[in-house]
């Protein structure tokens, strides 16, 4: 295996990226007011490799969580996580403006009726009936707004910032994964 071909100047960049936005998790912040779903949907629109666009995010989200704690629903986040990996994968021959901030809206909307739906189901707080999965959606609007800012504001940041070292460095832009 080349390491070289492997690590190369972008990947190196764009994982810099994934780690920094992951340390934002670490500083204080508005609640749910946090890149997750920017760092899932920005390696994989920008890591051709698919291994590396799964690892590298879900590397960086497993460090800070090492950090903030784990709580009871990590697999349904994780899952969700992985999903929007995939979506930016997607994406990943039209990064526009559009596509992003659709991404963005799309990551968010994933995240909650994925992670909602797995707390009305594996906990005690709600009925276990379709009224109570409308209930556990109700209550998690509040959070929703945050996130969905969260990820609008940090897929702007992490796409943008990498689409302008691209017009410094043109060579991150014919450099392929």
């Amino acid at each position: 295996m080349n390491l070289k071909k492997i690590f190369t100047p972008k990947v190196l960049i764009v994982t810099g990226i994934i780690l920094f936005a992951a340390v934002m998790r670490l500083v204080p912040h508005y609640p749910n007011f946090t890149p997750i779903a920017a760092i899932a949907l920005f390696g994989g629109a920008q890591m051709g490799r698919k291994w590396l666009a799964f690892f590298v995010p879900l590397f960086a989200l497993f460090i800070s969580d090492l950090l903030i704690g784990f709580h009871g629903f990590m697999v349904p986040v994780y899952i969700s996580f992985a999903l929007v990996v995939l979506l930016g994968n997607l994406m990943r021959n039209n990064i526009k403006i559009a596509t992003v901030l659709g991404g963005a809206v799309a990551s968010s909307v994933l995240f909650f009726l994925i992670t909602n739906f797995a707390v009305w189901a594996g906990s005690p707080f709600y009925p276990q009936t379709f009224s109570g999965l409308m209930q556990s959606y109700t209550m998690a609007i509040p959070f929703f707004h945050s996130s969905l800012l969260g990820d609008l504001f940090y897929s702007s940041v992490l796409f943008g910032s990498f689409y302008f070292l691209k017009q410094h460095y043109p060579a991150l832009s014919s450099i392929k994964l």
